[in-house]
């Protein structure tokens, strides 16, 4: 007596091996919406168009509900709901097939996580969700540089490069006269006579002790995956310190102060401030005992007030 098909089926499945008969039951399971996506990762540049993929691999359900959201610091927004584009992508999206998604246009913004949910009334799981993480690259501005104009020999110098627009956050790098600077200058033997270290992540670059080999013009080239920038060059001069010069100044400076107090105390000795008290003390001569003087409005025209009392 022949097998029907369906005991054949059975015997054939009771055979297989375990793992075949999952991937059996998994193909099997009719009536569960699935979905998948092609990229759940994407990274565009600024200004570009992007596919956020979400593909429906098992439905019975001809007309599914679709919806995508938006999830930005710790906020959900809609961004497809009751078949229409919504929010900020008005206008610059559109579905692709029944469940992707299409950004032209992109920005900074749009760097967020995007959730495809796909609501299947007739099957038997009738809900799955797939979530995107959509990341947006931003070109660096050129960088603001600051670079001493001068510096003494043997002194501490620290330059700086900051870039603020540009994402994922730039890396530095210092140029001298359009050669590249290593982050430790002990590393390369032409630049074991300068003391400096670049830090890539903050832009700064830090002489400990400045020598006349390193002057010259400097820039800062900031860039990321999307691009780099540079800031214009500027000079930085390394000078000697004059020392004989400086020695020479102090002399003078204290030979002056030298002179100036022996000139005040022959002034003084010579009479020159003792002199002057004795004008003061001409002019205002002192009253005898029992007489008063009227001062008239014409000075040293005095009258009596009153007769000497005997």
């Amino acid at each position: 007596m022949a097998l029907k098909p369906r005991w054949r089926g059975f015997q054939l499945c009771a055979r297989m091996p375990d793992f075949f008969l999952m991937l059996l039951f998994r193909g099997c399971l009719i009536g569960a919406v699935n979905l998948k996506s092609s990229n759940r990762t994407p990274v565009v540049q600024e200004f570009e168009s992007v596919e956020l993929s979400c593909i429906i691999t098992d439905s019975q359900t001809n007309d599914p509900r679709i919806e995508w959201k938006k999830i930005q610091n710790a906020q959900t927004t809609y961004v497809f709901f009751d078949n229409k584009i919504q929010g900020d992508l008005a206008g610059r999206a559109e579905m692709l097939g029944k469940t992707s998604l299409k950004i032209w246009n992109v920005t900074r913004t749009d760097s967020a996580l995007y959730r495809c949910e796909v609501v299947a009334r007739n099957d038997r799981k009738e809900m799955d969700e797939i979530v995107i993480e959509l990341t947006v690259q931003v070109k660096p501005l050129p960088p603001v540089c600051r670079v001493p104009k001068s510096v003494p020999v043997g002194k501490m110098a620290t330059l700086y490069c900051q870039e603020k627009e540009g994402y994922p956050p730039p890396h530095y790098s210092w140029y001298r006269n359009d050669i590249p600077l290593p982050k430790d200058s002990r590393t390369i033997p032409r630049f074991q006579n300068s003391s400096f270290l670049l830090n890539s992540e903050t832009g700064t670059l830090v002489f400990s002790a400045v020598h006349k080999d390193d002057s010259g013009q400097y820039y800062c080239i900031a860039s990321n995956d999307a691009g780099s920038a540079r800031c214009e060059e500027q000079e930085m001069e390394v000078y000697d310190l004059n020392i004989g010069g400086i020695i020479g100044g102090v002399l003078v400076v204290l030979t002056v102060l030298a002179l100036i107090t022996v000139g005040i105390c022959c002034a003084y000795r010579r009479g020159y401030f003792n002199n002057k008290q004795n004008e003061e003390s001409y002019k205002n001569p002192g009253k005898p005992d029992g007489v008063n003087y009227i001062r008239t409005d014409e000075e040293g025209d005095f009258r009596h007030k009153s007769s000497f009392v005997i």
